[in-house]
């Protein structure tokens, strides 16, 4: 059957993958309520493991994760022959540029839809991704070299997002009213948390980029 995986798409489960818990809960109750089966996963290493017990129809994962994420995930897919043809859809709040989308495409994901998601447009998403089945054509896998240099740019360009982000807040922080403050303060809090998990991926990746070992997955 491996031979068939176009034909069978239909039929296997759909993969979810994402680190916070409500926005997991949400999807998969969204899909289970249409009757869709679903697995799910917390992150990119969690989601190659069920991706090999289950071999599923449709791949939806969010991009900013920890130990490995939605970019790597997603060249991780496309390099195995056996999982090549498996459509993949992005979700993110934090990768919405033009760059983000048009990187994330070229890793041969099949929609890109920015959260909040708008629940009828991501069922009707589901719904023509998987009529079409397999027939969208899947680009070439990226060179090893690609990969790394376009998710390296990727990584960089948010990290300086970020991190403007961070001292804008710090600054309003400082002659916001005391009532105020507490949501600017969750807000800060989530920036910072974000910012130093693409830190992380950053130095892993330049690690990877400088050192002998090229074949070690993110």
């Amino acid at each position: 059957t491996k031979y068939n995986i176009a034909m069978n798409i239909p039929y296997g489960p759909i993969l979810v993958v994402e680190d916070v818990p409500n926005v997991l809960e949400l999807l998969e109750v969204t899909l289970r309520f249409k009757g869709y089966p679903v697995v799910t996963a917390r992150n990119g290493q969690e989601a190659l493991e069920q991706i090999n017990k289950e071999h599923p129809a449709l791949i939806i994962t969010d991009i900013l994760m920890p130990k490995m994420d939605g970019y790597a995930l997603a060249h991780a897919v496309r390099k195995d022959p056996r999982t090549r043809h498996i459509p993949i859809i992005f979700l993110s709040a934090t990768y919405v540029t033009p760059e983000d989308k048009k990187f994330a495409l070229s890793l041969g994901a099949v929609r890109f839809l920015e959260k909040p998601v708008d629940t009828e447009d991501f069922l009707l998403t589901i719904a023509e991704i998987l009529t079409l089945g397999g027939s969208e054509t899947i680009p070439v896998p990226m060179s090893e070299d690609e990969f790394y240099s376009g998710y390296r740019d990727r990584l960089e360009q948010k990290l300086r997002h970020k991190n403007t982000q961070i001292a804008r807040t710090e600054r309003l922080l400082q002659t916001l009213p005391s009532e105020q403050k507490p949501a600017f303060e969750a807000l800060l809090k989530q920036a910072v948390s974000d910012r130093d998990q693409i830190q992380k991926e950053l130095d892993q990746l330049n690690r990877i980029i400088t050192g002998a070992g090229k074949e070690t997955p993110l």
